[in-house]
């Protein structure tokens, strides 16, 4: 009677133990097994949109035409001759409107909505030839940044101006990584462009995520990781793992039989 008490309490056991739940937590676990992969890519560069603040300096052999063309650059006597100084906040910026456009010193209205900021910084560079020679202009983007939610650490991350490339995975990193209740299968990327609001669920999980247009984040997108049910129904440990502790119960009342 013992012996079968022993093994009905084994297989119990063991039942037990194949009932935890387990969840695949290995970015691109689809990957194939090689020492090295390689493939094409093909980085989604910012686009301008309104509400952007763009820093733009215009750089020329001449003095007084710094000052026409970059906004608070004002001429100063001092020992050595003329100089230029900066006056006010260096880092305001030109703000861009409702309507996509800036408004640029000399040059006027500019429409820039859905421009890279290489592409305005081409078109403000033609423009200023037409009144100076060897004119250098240098354009960036000010305000990018995007928020983190859910499974990683909630943060509003702030992106240095001289860097527009930021993938998904960097921007994870950046807030702190996804937490062991975070589900990997399904990230959710909301993005907001050109009077439109999609949202898009990418799973880490798989290498697929490389070549999404949303693996590239853009300005003010909000990436949400969403928790596993463990998590939301807050539970208790051994409420969410009630095989595992009735399988260490089984094996202690087995071996009290044996040894008894």
């Amino acid at each position: 009677m013992k012996i079968k008490l022993a093994l009905f309490l084994s297989l119990l056991f063991f039942a037990s133990c194949s009932s935890l739940r387990t969840r695949n937590i290995v970015y691109f676990s689809d990957l194939e097994q090689k020492p090295l992969i390689t493939e094409s890519i093909e980085i989604k560069r910012l686009t301008i949109k309104p509400g952007d603040l763009l820093a733009i300096e215009v750089l020329t052999p001449n003095m007084e035409t710094n000052m026409l063309f970059n906004r608070g650059i004002i001429m100063e006597e001092g020992a050595g001759g003329q100089m230029m100084r900066q006056q006010g906040n260096q880092n305001e910026g030109y703000l861009v409107d409702t309507r996509g456009t800036i408004d640029f010193p000399v040059l006027g209205t500019m429409p820039v909505n859905g421009m890279t900021t290489e592409q305005l910084r081409d078109s403000i560079l033609l423009r200023v030839k037409e009144y100076v020679q060897d004119p250098i202009v240098k354009v960036r983007l000010q305000n990018f940044r995007f928020t983190m939610m859910g499974e990683t650490g909630p943060a509003v991350v702030e992106v240095p101006a001289d860097n527009e490339d930021v993938n998904l995975l960097e921007g994870l990193a950046m807030a702190g990584g996804i937490s062991i209740y975070g589900k990997m299968e399904n990230v959710l990327v909301i993005r907001e462009q050109n009077g439109e609001r999609t949202m898009a669920r990418l799973n880490l999980n798989s290498k697929e995520i490389l070549n999404s247009p949303y693996f590239f984040l853009q300005q003010n997108d909000i990436v949400y990781v969403e928790p596993d049910k463990a998590k939301v129904t807050g539970t208790s440990f051994i409420r969410r793992n009630w095989g595992f502790a009735a399988g260490i119960v089984s094996s202690a009342w087995v071996l009290y039989q044996l040894l008894k």
